[in-house]
């Protein structure tokens, strides 16, 4: 899975599964990106990446916000040159039961996960279309096709990722653009360490493989959707869940 000479764009890459993208993606010789709110973190990651020999371009970047997004691919554009790879992978949670669940919870959530996916494929695609090649790689959710109780924004807004995966990927593939999605299940990051030791041991439970993922777990199906060995692959959505849900 040799990526050398390719350009990746990695959302919420500060920490997690986004950070772990940026750096597989890396290792297997991409340029990377590095977008998040959280400049002081994405400073470090960009460390790794240059630790990797590879160029890494730190964007503060808001994928709720149409401005922020342009002016940030803009500037990746303009440093690296191209965007040859896009990772979605920027989201965020704000869970309740539907009815407790305040309205602007809803429109918080369903903004970041799906019109910031939305926002940042509108923005690379001109590019990719011009260069006869893209890879459209969205990080979906396990809950976005099995549901879970006091998520339905974030379901809602994974759901909606899957949708518009299948989407992008019937209207770009006669320009050698694929469009595909990841969806984890439970993994080990800062969105899962809240949980209690009953609540952790309840869903590990439920998981054939009887361990939680890891964020490298994530980045490997990552780098493989991205890579010319995944080339006849899209509109697909790649299950890491442990057997948590298989269909």
């Amino acid at each position: 899975m040799d990526l050398r000479g390719r350009v990746a764009l990695v959302t919420g890459a500060s920490q997690g599964i986004g950070r772990a993208c940026a750096l597989v993606l890396a290792e297997a010789g991409a340029d990377v990106t590095l977008a998040s709110r959280n400049i002081e973190k994405l400073q470090g990651v960009a460390k790794e990446v240059e630790g990797l020999g590879r160029k890494a371009l730190v964007v503060g970047l808001d994928v709720a916000n149409l401005e922020s997004v342009k002016v940030g691919v803009s500037r990746a554009l303009e440093s690296l040159g191209k965007i040859d790879i896009l990772v979605n992978n920027a989201g965020t949670t704000g869970d309740n039961l539907v009815m407790r669940m305040k309205p602007e919870d809803w429109t918080l959530v369903t903004r970041t996960n799906l019109d910031g996916a939305f926002h940042c494929i509108r923005a690379v695609l001109p590019g990719m279309v011009r260069q006869r090649y893209g890879r459209i790689i969205n990080i979906t959710s396990v809950v976005a096709q099995a549901g879970n109780p006091g998520q339905a924004n974030y379901i809602a807004s994974k759901a909606g990722l899957i949708g518009l995966t299948k989407a992008v990927a019937s209207e770009v593939g006669s320009r050698n653009i694929t469009a595909n999605a990841v969806a984890p299940g439970f993994v080990a990051t800062a969105m899962t360490a809240s949980l209690t030791e009953s609540v952790r041991q309840r869903i590990l439970s439920l998981v054939p493989l009887g361990r939680m993922g890891t964020d490298r777990d994530v980045a490997y199906a990552v780098r493989f959707l991205a890579s010319e060995e995944a080339a006849y692959i899209t509109g697909h959505v790649l299950n890491v869940n442990g057997g948590m849900y298989m269909a």
